[in-house]
């Protein structure tokens, strides 16, 4: 079980850090179920429950399962980007604030503060 949930993981990080995207920007063309983190994971569960030889019905049931725990993942994954970029703001704002601050009328305005 522990394989199983770190695959979900990857499938559905992978999709959300938009590396998926990037291998179609290279590649030219459009990798259908790849670019989706339920379709990957699972038709990855499915394949991955295969090779362990579990049986049909419990490799499209566990796939179904992480399938639908995919999308709960995806949208924690973008909850969590939206606390990222709001603290993000939070420090670099202020972190631009002291500068502006800290700027003197003895030399250029331009140049950086040491």
């Amino acid at each position: 079980m522990d394989d199983i949930a770190l695959l979900v993981f990857v499938c559905v990080t992978a999709n959300h850090l938009g590396l998926v995207e990037g291998a179609e920007r290279v590649l030219g063309f459009p990798l259908h179920v790849i670019n989706c983190c339920k379709c990957l994971t699972f038709w990855a569960t499915l394949v991955f429950c295969k090779v362990c030889h579990s049986g049909w019905l419990d490799a499209l049931a566990i796939s179904f399962l992480a399938s639908y725990s995919a999308i709960w993942l995806e949208l924690l994954e973008g909850y969590i980007d939206t606390i990222y970029n709001k603290v993000y703001e939070i420090i670099y704002k202020g972190a631009e604030g002291n500068e502006a601050s800290a700027d003197t009328d003895e030399g250029d305005t331009d140049s950086p503060v040491p």
